[in-house]
């Protein structure tokens, strides 16, 4: 059997190091773990490589970080690229800082100059150094918001974001021509070094981030008038936010900052959550104790490796904490950007907001209100950096502010992936406004909710592990594929688009129209209202998700369709 072959070859090989193999031996006798970590490679996607840490083909390690490594140094030196190099950080994740010295090293024995820093940085730092350093491209060695047990490894390009399409599928092309451990190269770091291949970041360039962040808020002086009057409490969850968050705050003459002390330091164990996920409520245990203790405004966590920003803010009216999903975030922030830029006369004609499929649609009225240009992208915020580049290269928009659903937003250019560091400032400005105006952001998103109506929005995922889990997942895809329902629930389907063939089809006049996007795993219905139900499966996860939007006039009736919708559509997927 190949999977028992494969696993004997890394249990006896004297290529992989004693506690590989020492890790392997104690699973003789477990067979459906040893099915597990090598019945397949694991996989470099479109944004590269996410598992489980261990041993085996299909686990994060020294190995699969190797021979993915050596695949882009393929593409790079079959490019023909002149001065070649690449920028690397990583997060506070068990094993981050050996597999970014993995790649390092791999990247130097191909004749590719690294870039590295000496400790663990943010990811949107990462996208700021590769532009700001001329590199060809970048690794951020993280599993954002996952549990402990994962880590990951993204790719970025030139452009500083994430590499998309076709570029994407020419690295994986490269990567999986690499079928041999053999082919993969390495060096020793000194000899590295020595060649000039090896570098280590200095913090210039951590200091030209902090300035370029200064250059975000619309009312600088406004910021720091009332700075000093808000209270915020943070907590970087254990990861790499901790620095350069309290460094933009105290810039700004933030003095009221109390941090989470039992989250503060970088510990990739996360002791104290389940998951390091601001999206999870489970997260701002620690941080909301603080918060009642010092009155505090604000509540802000990051993730750990700070690219989303979970938020909560004190509501005046009753005295409770009011959480705020990645939409609402994104929508005041949004319309604070278009607001103050309105007042100020310097909202341009050409101005776009980018977003996804995926995300709350209050973006629809809010842009339709200030003449500004909306546009959506297939999921992932690869695909909102990318409209930046595509942007600067034809000079057809101005990018305006990007955001997603799950907790990620841009204000700004100084990077090209979601930025919690410049979310936290830019959240910070409008909460300063709103405190000049007798105001709370809980304030705030009222008035946006009572203007553009309520809009409620939610995702339900569902894990499938193994291989067992993966064709489920398939199977349920074309299910519905191929059997388009005209109802989800009590609610009529307007409109189907499925990404995959690139095609979307009006259910009442029955015509078919190009979907205007890259093909993707991803089925979409259009309902009434702005209202919507999206299902795809993760590219980095054994997971399917299911997204669900809705619009009422009031609370209550959002909150009642959204949940009808979520039970009609899971009942759907399950096939009753």
């Amino acid at each position: 059997m190949e999977i028992q072959k494969t696993y004997r070859m890394w249990t006896e090989s004297p290529y992989f190091d004693e506690e590989t193999r020492q890790e392997l031996a104690l699973l003789a006798e477990d067979e459906d773990e040893i099915a597990d970590r090598f019945y397949r490679n694991l996989e470099f996607g479109t944004g590269g490589l996410r598992g489980v840490i261990g041993a085996g083909t299909n686990r994060m390690n020294i190995y699969t970080v190797r021979k993915a490594t050596q695949g882009l140094a393929n593409y790079i030196n079959r490019a023909g690229i002149l001065n070649k190099s690449v920028a690397i950080a990583y997060d506070s994740r068990h094993k981050s800082s050996q597999f970014a010295e993995e790649a390092a090293l791999c990247l130097a024995a191909n004749g590719i100059r690294a870039f590295i820093f000496p400790g663990l940085r943010p990811t949107p730092v990462l996208s700021f150094a590769l532009r700001r350093l001329g590199c060809t491209a970048g690794i951020a060695v993280t599993a954002s918001h996952n549990p402990a047990r994962y880590n990951g490894y993204k790719v970025y390009w030139e452009d500083g974001g994430q590499i998309t399409p076709p570029r994407d599928r020419e690295i994986i092309e490269e990567v999986n021509a690499v079928t041999d451990f053999g082919q993969v190269r390495t060096m020793p770091r000194e000899a590295a070094k020595e060649a000039g291949l090896y570098v280590q970041i200095s913090s210039e360039v951590d200091d030209a981030y902090i300035e370029a962040l200064k250059q975000i808020p619309l009312c600088p002086q406004m910021l720091k008038e009332e700075a000093g009057r808000l209270k915020i409490v943070y907590s970087p969850l254990h990861g790499t936010g901790n620095l350069p968050v309290r460094r933009i705050l105290k810039e700004f003459g933030f003095t009221q900052v109390y941090v989470v002390t039992e989250q503060e330091l970088p510990d990739g164990d996360f002791p104290t959550v389940s998951s390091p996920n601001p999206e999870d409520g489970e997260a701002f245990l620690l941080a909301l104790k603080l918060a009642r203790q010092v009155d505090a405004d604000l509540v802000f966590a990051t993730d750990p490796d700070a690219d989303r920003l979970g938020v909560y803010a004190k509501d005046r009216a009753d005295g409770t904490y009011r959480s705020f999903t990645g939409n609402m975030t994104g929508m005041l922030i949004l319309e604070y950007i278009l607001s103050r830029k309105k007042e100020s006369g310097t909202l341009p004609d050409n101005g776009a907001v980018v977003t996804t499929i995926v995300s709350g649609k209050m973006a629809k009225p809010i842009t339709e209100e200030y003449g500004v240009k909306r546009i959506e992208t297939l999921t992932g915020f690869k695909y909102i950096g990318e409209q930046i580049r595509l942007f600067e290269r034809d000079h057809s928009y101005e990018f305006l502010f990007g955001y997603e659903e799950s907790y990620g937003c841009l204000v700004g250019t100084q990077t090209r992936d979601k930025d919690a560091v410049a979310a936290v400032l830019a959240l910070c400005e409008v909460a300063a406004w709103c405190r000049r105006r007798g105001m709370t952001l809980c304030d705030q998103m009222n008035r946006l909710f009572q203007k553009y109506g309520f809009y409620r929005e939610t995702l339900h995922t569902v894990t499938w592990k193994g291989q067992d889990g993966a064709n489920k997942i398939a199977a349920v895809m074309e299910e519905i594929r191929n059997s388009v329902p005209e109802r989800i629930g009590t609610e009529d389907v307007l409109w189907f688009a499925d990404y995959k063939k690139g095609v979307r089809t009006d259910l009442v006049s029955g015509k078919k129209e190009p979907t205007g996007l890259l093909q993707s795993n991803v089925l979409y219905f259009g309902l009434k209202e702005d209202g919507f139900c999206c299902i795809r499966p993760s590219g980095t996860e054994p997971k399917i998700k299911f997204y669900i939007g809705v619009k009422a006039e009031h609370e209550e009736a959002a909150e009642c369709r959204l949940q009808e919708l979520q039970d009609a559509l899971l009942a759907l997927a399950k096939g009753e």
